[in-house]
């Protein structure tokens, strides 16, 4: 009987050590994954501060990047300066002026006198000039007229003939106007009054009478009349 009791406590005992080894190799995964997600938080956090480190660092080198190239484009802008204006030209000595052929033109001095007695025998000679060279014109024109007219038999040559005279006539009307202008511009010489506009008492130029010895106008105010006849036109 004692040795059956022995073998019972055994097998009891024996029971009962396989039982907690069991329990405890349950328990251990248990911790084990109750530890894991410990891990994982401090992975986190520890990947966190590196996220935020590299946005600094990527904040900082790209900060630079934009100044630098704000200080390159400051650079590069200043030198850019308005171009100087170039000076107007002027007639050269020698040189041919006006409706005229045959008449230099007038070499201005340092402080010389706008309408002179030189600049007013110029122009005198420029208007007279032209006035001579106009008449032989319109003596041209009615010796053309006299010899050239002919009674054509047939009615196209006639009407050709027709139609180059009435051009000629037009051309010489528009001359005999002109003659007036410069009959006009002579007085005005003799009266001291040539040269200077007639709207506002500027002087209208050496090199503007030079071109158009008729004009009686400056050459803002020329400007504004044709301004006005295209707004009335």
């Amino acid at each position: 009987m004692a040795v059956k009791k022995k073998a019972v406590k055994a097998k009891t005992a024996a029971k009962k050590k396989t039982a907690r080894k069991a329990a405890t190799k349950k328990a251990a995964p248990k911790k084990a994954a109750a530890k894991k997600p410990a891990a994982k938080k401090t992975t986190a956090k520890k990947a966190a501060p590196r996220k935020a480190a590299v946005k600094k660092a990527t904040a900082k080198k790209a900060a630079p990047k934009k100044a630098a190239v704000k200080k390159t484009t400051a650079k590069k802008a200043a030198p850019k300066k308005a171009a100087p204006k170039k000076p107007a030209r002027k007639a050269k000595a020698g040189a041919q002026v006006g409706p005229v052929p045959g008449i230099t033109a007038y070499t201005e001095k340092k402080g010389e006198e706008y309408m002179n007695e030189n600049q007013v025998d110029h122009f005198r000679n420029i208007l007279q000039a032209w006035k001579h060279s106009l008449m032989e014109e319109v003596d041209r024109t009615v010796h053309h007229m006299q010899d050239d007219a002919a009674n054509f038999p047939d009615p196209n040559d006639r009407a050709t003939q027709e139609s180059e005279f009435s051009m000629e006539l037009r051309a010489r009307d528009r001359e005999r106007k002109l003659i007036k202008k410069i009959d006009e511009s002579i007085r005005s010489l003799e009266s001291d009054d040539f040269g200077y506009c007639e709207a506002c008492g500027v002087e209208i130029g050496v090199r503007r009478l030079e071109a158009r010895p008729t004009a009686t106008l400056c050459i803002d105010c020329k400007i504004l009349d044709e301004i006005r006849e295209k707004q009335m036109g």
